[in-house]
């Protein structure tokens, strides 16, 4: 009995052998927990122990050359009837570093993304911060003060908490993930679809994982919660005259029809 029980105990706290097979990077607010929970229930998928690692936006993480990766594998205990590795933290997507990084550690690694409505995006996440306390500016102050910035030789992607107007630029950040990456390393996937259609979307994931079809699942909502105050409509019509050349940019890169993005 003591053999067998040091047997299972050294199963389930051995390092990682093998890189990471796939990462969700992103996007913040996007419906990267539903995803998660949908892929941890899954007999053929290890995920982190918990959601948001958060490594490869860690500089402490890489301060010599040669990076020490043991720190992150130990984040992950696979069994042996798990096929595939993996974990999401959607700050990586946006954080000017990481891609660069995720690369250097695995070229051959999957990334997927979820996009929404910036303009939504932009709200929850400004609500987000707010119940953190994080946040003690109007939704207004908020994204004036963010726009003004980019006027002031402001540095991309290194505002970690209150970059509400540039995390919904969606284009900058998948051109950037194509610098390194080929496309078919990158799957992208719109919220929407995953919230109204689920098992078409999950049925797609589990293809480009390469792993067995996922159970039939029900919608998942996950740290959705009741906002206190609405959008006013001076920030919606200024939220849509800044994303609208954006979002015509992806209609035409992603062959998507995000008419409903504009309204």
């Amino acid at each position: 009995m003591f053999i067998l029980k040091n047997k299972i105990k050294s199963i389930f706290n051995k390092e990682v052998e093998k890189k990471i097979d796939f990462i969700i990077c992103g996007t913040q607010k996007g419906g990267t927990t539903a995803l998660d929970f949908y892929l941890r229930s899954h007999p053929e998928v290890c995920m982190a122990k918990k959601k948001e690692v958060h490594f490869f936006d860690n500089d402490s993480n890489f301060k010599s050359e040669k990076n020490d990766y043991k720190k992150y594998h130990n984040y992950f205990k696979p069994l042996d009837s798990h096929k595939i590795i993996g974990e999401a933290t959607p700050i990586y997507m946006y954080w000017k570093s990481s891609i660069q990084r995720i690369y250097n550690y695995n070229p051959n690694i999957k990334l997927i993304i979820i996009l929404r409505n910036p303009i939504s995006r932009a709200f929850s996440h400004w609500n987000m911060e707010k119940n953190k306390r994080n946040e003690k500016r109007s939704f207004h102050d908020s994204i004036q003060s963010e726009f003004l910035k980019f006027n002031k030789n402001y540095v991309y992607g290194e505002n970690r908490d209150t970059s509400y107007l540039e995390r919904g630029l969606y284009s900058k950040q998948i051109t950037q993930i194509f610098e390194y990456f080929d496309k078919s390393q990158l799957m992208i996937l719109q919220n929407e679809s995953l919230r109204n259609t689920p098992n078409i979307v999950l049925d797609d994931v589990s293809k480009y994982l390469s792993i067995s079809p996922f159970k039939e699942v029900q919608h998942k909502e996950i740290h959705s919660n009741q906002y206190n105050s609405t959008i006013e409509e001076r920030d919606f019509l200024f939220l849509q005259e800044y994303y609208n050349d954006e979002i015509s940019l992806l209609e035409g890169f992603l062959k998507w029809d995000l008419s409903g993005w504009k309204n």
